[in-house]
Parts: structure tokens; C-alpha cells; sequence
């Protein structure tokens, strides 16, 4: 079985919170069952250094207004579990937190840049050509940064794989003005109740919950809990 996760995190390249113990891990355990694993992320300046046994397999072009951008693989240490790494300096050579400037606040542009990864999780999908004949059986993206992924395959069309969505914490939903739509090249028929549309805005979390064919979460518990309007978020 194929399987393609991706993730804006992944220890022990880059971490700010469980997500990445989480992404790390259960990539190699499912490796290790037998299963054809690749892990995507960014290509932060830390992981582009971590990664070993690195090539450059796939020119990205320039999609979302983000500038040139390449796939690199690698792998996490000595396993078997390919990583692939999206080496975008526009949107990703920046050191320190993954999400926050120096200020502490969200970067600016963030909803391109986790565009841009949903983009390419998307591509991986539905493109053999960006890694060779390899395409995944089983899509799984990991909380809001990797949600449009789902809805690029509900726009594109076409062949797909089964898709699996994680929610880690449902408080971050990765909500942004909804003129990034056009921007980030999705139709404007998605931005509706019956789609992106969240209050208003466009909600990244959303999107994987609406398109995504299965939802997990982190517990049984959580699962409850989250379906709860105290701790729904207003997706309960």
C-alpha cells in the first residue's frame, strides 16, 4: 500500500507541538509493516539541513504567486521512509518557529504557504510525473496547514486517492480573508457553506473536514469532545 502524509511538522527536523512527534513516528511504524511510506513537508531552512541522502526530483514551478519552488527527497536518518521536501525560499528560508515572525505573530502570507503545501500534496496525488510512476493509495494530511489539500482533488477531479484527515487541535482552523481564494487558485463555487466558507473567511481546517472521505482525531475522547459546542469551535 501506498500511503503519502503530509505534515507542516515532523521530528526531528522541525517541532512545536505533539503533531510533529506524531508525524515522525507513524510513518516509520507503518514502514515498518510493510507499507510504501513518503512524507511530505516544507522545506524549511532546519529540515532541508536535517534530511539525509537529499536530490532534487521535480521541478514545482511557480503556482500561488510563490516563486520557484523544487521537490526534494531525502530520508528521516537511516529509514525507509522517503521525504520529500518542498524548497521554496520565498515561503519557507526563514529560521526559527514554522508559523510565527520575530514578532511573534502569524506570518503574513501563511495561507500561501500552507497553500502551497496542500498544493503539492494534491499534485502528488493526482501527478505521476512529479515522482516518476509513484502515486499514493491513501492520502494523510495532518490538521489545518495541510486541508486544502483535499480541496484541490474535490476541484480537480478526476482520479484521487482515499483520503484521511487528523485533527491534532481543532481551536487552530487556519481562517483567512476569503479574497485569498482566488489566490490561492480554487473556484469561487467552493466558497460557501458547502465548502471553505467559515463565517466569512476561508477556514483551511474546514476544508479537510468537508472533502476528505474519513476524519480521525488524536483519542476516542477528543473525537466526542470536539462534536461538543463547547469545544466544537463552531465545526461541531
Amino acid at each position: 500500500m501506498r500511503i503519502l502524509f503530509a505534515a507542516s511538522e515532523v521530528f526531528p527536523l522541525v517541532k512545536t507541538g505533539g503533531l510533529a512527534d506524531v508525524a515522525g513516528a507513524l510513518p516509520l511504524a507503518l514502514s515498518r509493516l510493510g507499507a510504501d511510506v513518503r512524507l511530505l513537508m516544507p522545506g524549511y531552512p532546519a529540515a532541508l539541513e536535517a534530511a539525509t541522502h537529499r536530490r532534487i526530483v521535480a521541478d514545482l514551478g511557480d503556482h500561488l504567486g510563490s516563486g520557484p519552488a523544487r521537490l526534494i527527497e531525502g530520508r528521516l536518518g537511516d529509514s525507509k521512509v522517503s521525504l520529500l521536501m518542498i524548497d521554496c525560499p520565498k515561503l519557507y528560508a526563514r529560521p526559527g518557529n514554522p508559523y510565527l515572525g520575530p514578532d511573534g505573530l502569524d506570518w503574513p502570507d501563511n495561507a500561501r504557504r500552507f497553500g502551497l503545501l496542500g498544493f503539492t500534496a494534491a499534485r502528488l496525488c493526482a501527478d505521476e510525473s512529479l515522482t516518476g510512476d509513484w502515486r499514493p493509495d491513501i492520502l494523510h494530511g495532518h490538521d489545518w496547514q495541510t486541508g486544502l489539500a483535499y480541496a484541490y482533488l474535490a476541484a480537480w477531479g478526476g482520479r484521487r486517492p482515499a483520503t484521511v484527515f487528523s485533527i491534532h487541535n481543532i481551536a487552530y482552523q487556519g481562517v483567512f480573508d476569503p479574497s485569498w481564494l482566488k489566490l490561492l487558485e480554487l473556484p469561487e463555487s467552493m466558497m460557501n457553506v458547502a465548502g471553505l466558507e467559515y463565517y466569512g473567511n476561508i477556514s483551511f481546517l474546514k476544508a479537510g473536514c468537508w472533502y476528505a472521505d474519513k476524519i480521525v482525531t488524536v483519542s476516542p475522547t477528543y473525537a466526542r469532545q470536539i462534536q461538543t459546542a463547547d469545544q466544537g469551535f463552531g465545526l461541531q
